[in-house]
């Protein structure tokens, strides 16, 4: 009943959404005397925030079209390589010759798209040849495309590794750092080749270490209160219709509230920037909140799963992870670098938790193995902003580079 009440909610507030777009045209107006006053400006500021406090944004587009290959200015075209039924596997196809390593990046599926990573994708694009999972929104999946657990979560992994062969570099942000690291765990378990390099960036790999609220927050509920209170069925208007689902506007009130006051502030300061006319500092919060509001469905028992196995048993790093039937040793894998990074603020994923993955990987040689933790930087900050493009990313580029 909660997606219905939700649906109904939203649908509520059409009336006084067309009162403040009324407003907008009126007091908006150049021919209007009234949109030059103090006045004017405050009533249009404050419609407009109204209207973005209460709109749907839908996915964002990645907007990559071109980048700088050695010097030279060359095209980006976005290309399918692999549909499957919750992720597109997704290649940034640059119009040049020059060969360069490939890298795989695994975007998590944990409420934002994939566009989220779009700094991280359009530093990469300079250097490399670009992949990334571009996961779907659930409520969009129709529930004769079948389920998606923490297991088919890792055979993706996997099959799109060996799509792109063994010579890809993979990079896995936050989230995806657990199932990418089973992943390979498992690959090299049984014998395949792995991935040269592993780059993972702030991911609850041992959410033991340094909790964040986030964390105890996971570990202090039974799963049953999640099934009881997150869990929802997706309205019949979706193609998803009927599918258990983690409501994406359950996830970003759990974003917003972590830093409530930061985003009261920002929209204060955004109605004071519309009234005074500075449209930049304006259109600089409208392009940040365009990526933070859209948000998607997660499968229920993908999500589940992973509160279960990653934060409150703590699988990996205890020892005890397995999927599809076979147990996860991270020991297993011998040949692929492995280069962690933290950021020093970072509130989602503590200090301490990512670098874990070393602690796991006993078997790769120092030589292979590096760690970064970004001074300053918060979540965030490690994978997009002035501080990941000059600061992490350069480390990240030589990493790939030293061993390629």
């Amino acid at each position: 009943m909660l997606y219905e009440l939700h649906e109904l909610q939203h649908s509520s507030l059409l009336p006084l959404r067309l009162w403040a777009t009324t407003n907008m045209a009126l007091y908006g107006c150049p021919l209007n005397p009234l949109s030059y006053s103090p006045m004017g400006r405050a009533i249009v500021a404050g419609a407009d925030v109204l209207l973005r406090a209460t709109h749907r944004y839908p996915k964002p587009e990645f907007g990559l079209t071109e980048t700088t290959v050695a010097g030279k200015r060359v095209a980006i075209e976005e290309e399918a390589t692999l549909i499957k039924p919750f992720c597109t596997l997704l290649h940034f196809k640059r119009d040049t010759p020059i060969e360069q390593p490939k890298v795989l990046v695994v975007a998590p599926y944990s409420g934002h798209y994939s566009t989220l990573l779009r700094d991280t994708v359009r530093a990469l694009a300079q250097d490399h040849d670009v992949y990334i999972t571009d996961w779907q929104d659930a409520r969009m999946v129709p529930v004769s495309q079948g389920t998606l657990h923490f297991d088919d979560y890792v055979a993706y992994v996997k099959e799109f590794i060996r799509l792109l062969g063994p010579e890809v570099h993979v990079v896995s942000v936050c989230q995806p750092t657990v199932p990418v690291l089973a992943a390979i765990s498992q690959m090299a378990a049984e014998g395949e080749r792995t991935p040269v390099s592993m780059t993972m960036m702030g991911g609850p790999v041992d959410t033991r270490k340094n909790p964040t609220s986030v964390n105890t927050f996971a570990r202090e509920r039974p799963l049953s209160w999640f099934e009881e209170r997150v869990i929802c069925k997706v309205p019949h208007k979706y193609p998803g219709r009927a599918r258990k689902v983690c409501p994406g506007f359950f996830l970003l009130a759990g974003f917003a509230t972590m830093n409530a006051w930061r985003h009261f502030d920002s929209h204060q300061d955004y109605f004071f920037h519309l009234v005074k006319g500075d449209g930049e500092s304006a259109d600089a919060h409208r392009k940040f909140y365009d990526e933070y509001n859209a948000v998607l469905d997660l499968p229920a028992e993908y999500y589940l799963e992973t509160v279960r196995m990653v934060f409150q048993e703590h699988a990996l790093p205890s020892g005890t992870m397995v999927v599809a039937g076979r147990p996860v040793t991270p020991s297993s894998i011998t040949t692929s670098a492995l280069f962690t990074i933290e950021g020093e603020l970072d509130d989602i994923s503590g200090m301490g938790q990512t670098q874990a993955a070393q602690e796991l990987c006993t078997r790769i040689p120092d030589a292979k193995r590096r760690h970064l933790t970004a001074e300053g930087a918060g979540h965030y900050g490690i994978f997009s902003g002035r501080r990941y493009r000059e600061i992490i990313y350069p480390q990240i580029r030589d990493f790939i580079a030293d061993h390629a």
